[in-house]
């Protein structure tokens, strides 16, 4: 079993992603994403494990998506203002 993993977001629309940190407990993170997914923005977290291979950040990297620093945080304004729309609505 892994102690630390990196939690990871991506962008799907944009197709970038950001290694947000490195955790042992990722609960949090992912049901956060599951709420933005939930409430249709296309978005995907990864979990992935740290080891000598992925010890550093700099060294993660997927097929056609661009790194973007800032990702996690501008997601959340966006799913804060969707939140917020939808109370007003309702």
């Amino acid at each position: 079993m892994y102690s630390k993993c990196w939690l990871i977001i991506k962008d799907d629309n944009k197709r970038t992603f950001e290694v947000v940190s490195k955790a042992s407990n990722e609960n949090s993170f992912s049901n956060r994403t599951h709420g933005m997914q939930k409430d249709g923005m296309n978005v995907t977290c990864v979990i992935l494990p740290v080891t000598n291979k992925n010890s550093s950040k700099q060294g993660i990297t997927f097929t056609n998506y661009t790194p973007e620093e800032g990702l996690y945080d501008r997601l959340i304004k966006e799913h804060n203002e969707i939140i917020m729309r939808n109370a007003q609505d309702w």
